[in-house]
């Protein structure tokens, strides 16, 4: 019989996986239970007719933190997982005109903006990189250690980080001091959306995420953003991983307040610890009953903020778009607007949305058949509401939606072009995340550092949690170092 002590992993997303390997390296038995017949959740690709797109993230970026995981366990992110680093980050174009090729080149970068915004403001650009720099370094410690309780604010990491941090400030207030031309302000803010919030309600902390993209860069996995958690599963199994697809928990097992393992179709399975790695809310009304959790019940969660959902359309097409780049943003002229519609209003935005599309075929031709192009269109909008049915407006915003990237975005006459597509809306993303809310609870000052479920969770004793639902947050390198706390505090109790 194995003397290892042992645990079992809800979820095989990127952040649970992160923990598989670097509990499997630390001698822990691991296993992992999914309850899809493939790895990644949301992060995974999904092919239909020959066409492989990439379900939900797009954007791989800041790899400091898998370059270290990967190292951790012997192993190079760059070698292991593809990486292809784009010449453009995207090209913004911009609702109140003019548009922007954004790279990490910082002196390309700073004539770019002098050629669209004037000198002012290409100056502006080299003090935001210098600020964010020192923002970074400053604020670094607090994103990779645990906090436990408002006394953590005394603590010389956190007095350091409030030289820099601005805690009193959202990210467009911080980013208005520096910045005159309307659309900087967007270029460097919109990032915000991968917390699924806005600018103007976002903790001024986060303008160090467009600082990510120029100073570190945006890389494709080729093959697909998909593909990095397949190839994590790959490496988790030559550890001795035990990854059991098709197999979801219907309920943490509880013994005194204490999590001793789950209840799965095949019957219960016992480990000195669980960790969770699904959306925070769905899995806490799923699998933990109500009685055993305390600071995060039923009706306390329904009390809560959560961010944005998006609107998708995923397109194969029978022909090529090289004259465009791989990823392109258009914010639409009434910005601030369609943020209302989205935040406060919860309600669609018609007039002129904003729009993220992908045209990964431009560096990873693979992805579709010869001369046919994947077309991966995001439209941030409400999480579901009842202002909204979309069983009633889907097919009607649709067509919008193509109307906005045929005119905005350069993919002439696209209808005559798409072969095969699928669609989902905030309610189809409900079997991932609790009211479709894709980027997990939302980021405000009262829903961060401990106000947010900590990383040894609270309210069960022997429960770790990783995923964007817990500290630090949400967006793929925030929640490979939830997966990197987390593990530390579980191997810590293990006296490992």
């Amino acid at each position: 019989m194995s003397t290892k002590q042992s645990a079992i992993i809800v979820g095989a997303g990127p952040g649970g996986l992160a923990a598989s390997l670097l509990l499997a390296k630390a001698g822990v038995s691991v296993t992992v239970f999914e309850k899809d017949a493939r790895v990644g959740g949301r992060t995974k690709t999904v092919t239909r007719d020959g066409f492989t797109f990439d379900l939900g993230p797009t954007f791989f970026h800041y790899t400091e933190v898998i370059e270290e995981i990967f190292q951790a366990i012997g192993r190079d992110a760059h070698a292991d997982l593809n990486l292809q680093r784009l010449d453009v980050n995207y090209r913004l174009v911009f609702g109140q005109g003019g548009q922007l090729d954004c790279t990490s080149d910082l002196d390309l970068m700073r004539d770019r903006i002098a050629d669209l915004s004037g000198e002012k403001d290409a100056q502006a650009f080299v003090k935001y990189v210098e600020e964010n720099r020192r923002k970074l370094e400053m604020s670094k410690a607090c994103l990779q250690e645990p906090w436990s309780g408002p006394t953590n604010l005394l603590s010389k990491r956190a007095m350091r980080a409030a030289t820099v941090l601005r805690p009193t400030r959202s990210v467009a207030d911080d980013l208005g001091r520096l910045f005159d031309d309307d659309r900087l302000l967007l270029a460097m803010s919109f990032q915000t959306k991968y917390l699924g919030m806005s600018p103007f309600n976002c903790p001024s902390l986060f303008t160090i995420l467009a600082f990510l993209e120029y100073e570190h860069g945006i890389f494709h996995p080729i093959g697909g953003l998909g593909s990095v958690p397949a190839r994590m599963a790959e490496i988790a199994k030559e550890l001795g991983v035990d990854i059991r697809l098709g197999e979801g928990v219907d309920e943490v097992l509880m013994e005194g307040g204490r999590a001793v393992g789950v209840r799965t179709s095949t019957g219960e399975h016992r480990a000195e610890a669980v960790v969770v790695n699904a959306d925070f809310a769905k899995a806490m009304t799923e699998l933990v009953p109500d009685k055993n959790r305390k600071r995060w019940t039923d009706a306390k969660l329904e009390k809560k903020k959560y961010s944005c959902s998006t609107f998708m359309l995923y397109l194969g097409t029978n022909r090529t778009w090289d004259h465009l780049p791989h990823h392109q943003i258009y914010p639409s002229a009434p910005y601030v607007e369609t943020l209302e519609d989205i935040e406060n209003r919860h309600v669609v935005s018609w007039d002129d949305p904003s729009v993220y599309v992908q045209n990964a075929c431009l560096t990873d031709p693979g992805l579709a058949p010869e001369g046919c192009s994947t077309v991966y269109v995001l439209v941030p909008v409400t999480h579901v509401h009842e202002n909204v049915d979309w069983s009633e407006i889907s097919v009607d915003y649709r067509e919008r939606i193509l109307d906005q990237i045929e005119s905005k975005l350069g993919y002439e006459n696209i209808r005559d072009h798409i072969v095969t597509e699928m669609m989902i809306t905030p309610e189809g993303w409900g079997d991932y995340c609790h009211r479709g809310a894709v980027f997990n609870l939302a980021h405000g000052l009262d829903q961060m550092l401990w106000r947010r479920p900590q990383n040894r969770f609270e309210d069960v004793a022997g429960m770790y949690l990783v995923g964007g639902g817990t500290h630090p947050g949400s967006g793929l390198p925030v929640i490979f170092e939830s997966a990197r706390i987390s593990s530390k505090l579980l191997l810590d109790d293990m006296g490992i």
